[in-house]
């Protein structure tokens, strides 16, 4: 079947801190003098956009929510939060890295960018790929004279497969640093067609997923430095818009291959020399130390990542006052507006349970947005794409995304009472009005038939690729259920937390209230009482269905 453009999708829709400043010097640094706007700077130019994306934060790592509030030194991102819009009401539309990404780059539901029949399942996880005939954000904005750049993980644009390198070589041997610095080139191409003016500093994944072994670390000095010469590059007559995608606070977290890792190892090879663009990594444990933070509630403190989450946020920090700083001194601030984000929830990554959707973003622009500090509204992830549209002046058809934009929400208009959130996951699809929550799970024939042969090889592979990325298995036993992502016997590692351990988790329908049960555990499905609300629901499930490719259970 041949690969659906946005344009007929579209036709189916239509139906730093102190050390920072010692680098940059004192006029770089990122203060609450330089960030406010002069009397002059004025609304009527097209703003500069920063869309700051970061991995796997948890909630305990991010101080604007009570779970971390005062555990994490992070004075920059802190002050975005005083001074821009907390949009409490942020939801992704699937809740793991790839599709999250494809919603963002895209206004667009992930299960668009699958070659499914009308009676095939589609099944929304890590093969939810943007193609250069996608029709992006970054294309539109590259139309209407911006000039756009990406630096850090992608893990969406589709690239080329990396070398058949061995694992334990060496990346300073000659043939070796040829083969990747091919690669580099190669995978960079792909990045600038799907609408990059530039492509710097990029991971094409994870880092447990690159070779040579060596490699498999977390470099923020490499992603930064890219971001900044995107920058520099910068013509102050033109707009811009920079993605910035940290590979942090996503695993492995360990010191040295995270927030303390040897500054000359990239994705594509060994640097000749460090790029010290961020305060120097000794002194990240030295600010830690000093700052005599919170200790970890009981909760976080057995998390496998809560040792090490205060010196991995605080590097993202370090990156994120970099770029102000940059930014401030290049005189491009007062006119930017800054998005951070999350790429989903990870109390239940892999999932539909809120705990994997909802997530705190901030807006944030010099002089704030008339909405105030907070908002409650519920948006999702494929609103980004025309809410940047609408600040940037652009124009568009509604029709062109599944997302609506929340500008009128920064600029302090009430939300309409119909929204409606939608989101697909795996063999999952859930809709919510309001604080009514319908979660519906639908294996389909080709899994609830597959034989125990197939479920054993499917398994022992899977176990095979986590244990060469040196992960422990989280199942042995090919007759243990699928998740609600993949299926995988018990399931794969991304949703493993979560996998069977939600009380309604194996039920085909969940109806839930969240104002009376937030943490999803009382469903209401099977109660008469609520008959004709899960009616309702089902109603809502079927109409953002029948828009969609592919099939889901008695819906399409």
């Amino acid at each position: 079947m041949t690969k659906q453009t946005y344009a007929s999708r579209s036709s189916k829709l239509a139906v730093g801190c102190a050390a920072l400043a010692a680098i940059c010097g004192p006029s770089s640094a990122f203060t609450e003098e330089t960030i406010m706007p002069s009397k002059t700077t004025t609304r009527t130019e097209r703003p500069n956009i920063v869309f700051v994306i970061t991995d796997d934060i948890e909630r305990f790592m991010f101080n604007a929510l009570p779970e971390g509030r005062g555990k994490n030194l992070t004075p920059h991102l802190d002050r975005l939060e005083r001074e821009g819009v907390l949009m409490a009401g942020q939801h992704v539309a699937s809740a793991v890295c790839t599709p999250s990404r494809f919603n963002v780059l895209t206004g667009l539901f992930a299960s668009r960018a699958l070659n499914v029949t009308e009676d095939e399942q589609a099944v929304v996880a890590f093969t939810t790929h943007i193609h250069p005939d996608d029709n992006t954000l970054p294309k539109r904005l590259q139309q209407a004279g911006y000039r756009t750049g990406m630096a850090g993980k992608n893990h969406v644009v589709h690239g080329p497969s990396g070398p058949d390198i061995p694992l334990e070589a060496d990346p300073r041997d000659p043939e070796i640093q040829t083969a990747l610095r091919q690669y580099q080139s190669e995978y960079e191409a792909a990045i600038r067609q799907a609408g990059f003016d530039f492509a710097g500093g990029i991971y094409p994944g994870n880092p447990d997923e690159l070779r040579p072994r060596a490699l498999r670390i977390h470099n923020m000095d490499y992603v930064t430095d890219a971001a900044l010469r995107f920058i520099d590059q910068q013509d102050e007559r033109a707009p811009f818009f920079l993605y910035f995608a940290t590979t942090l606070p996503h695993g492995p977290i360990e010191p040295e291959r995270s927030w303390d890792s040897d500054p000359l190892l990239t994705p594509f090879g060994v640097l000749d020399e460090p790029l010290q663009v961020l305060p120097p990594r000794a002194s990240i444990g030295e600010r830690i130390r000093a700052a005599n933070l919170k200790t970890s509630g009981p909760d976080e403190g057995t998390h496998w990542a809560a040792e090490q989450a205060p010196y991995v946020m605080l590097a993202i920090d370090d990156a994120l006052g970099a770029l102000l700083a940059r930014m401030e001194s290049r005189g491009l601030l007062e006119n930017t507006i800054l998005f951070f984000f999350n790429d989903h929830g990870c109390d239940a990554k892999g999932t539909l349970y809120q705990g994997g959707l909802q997530f705190p973003s901030i807006a944030w622009r010099p002089g704030g947005f008339a909405a105030g500090s907070r908002r409650d509204d519920l948006v999702s992830n494929v609103d980004f794409a025309p809410t940047i549209l609408d600040l940037a002046g652009i124009a568009y058809e509604p029709a062109q995304f599944d997302g609506v934009s929340f500008r009128d929400i920064l600029e302090g208009a009430e939300q309409p009472a119909d929204r409606t959130l939608y989101a697909e996951m795996g063999f999952s699809r859930t809709v919510r009005k309001g604080e009514w929550k319908y979660l519906a799970l639908r294996y389909p024939p080709e899994a609830v038939n597959m034989p125990m042969e197939e479920r054993r090889r499917r398994l022992e592979e899977w176990n095979d690729h986590l244990g060469e990325r040196g992960i422990e298995p989280v199942n042995t036993d090919p007759a243990a259920p699928f998740s609600h992502l993949t299926d995988l016997p018990g399931g794969a590692h991304a949703e493993h937390s979560t996998t069977g351990k939600k009380l309604h988790y194996y039920d085909p329908d969940q109806l839930f209230n969240l104002a009376d049960d937030p943490g999803e555990n009382h469903n209401l499905a099977g109660d008469p009482a609520y008959a004709e609300k899960l009616a309702e629901m089902k109603e809502l499930m079927r109409l953002h269905v029948q828009k969609l490719p592919g099939s889901f259970g008695e819906f399409k």
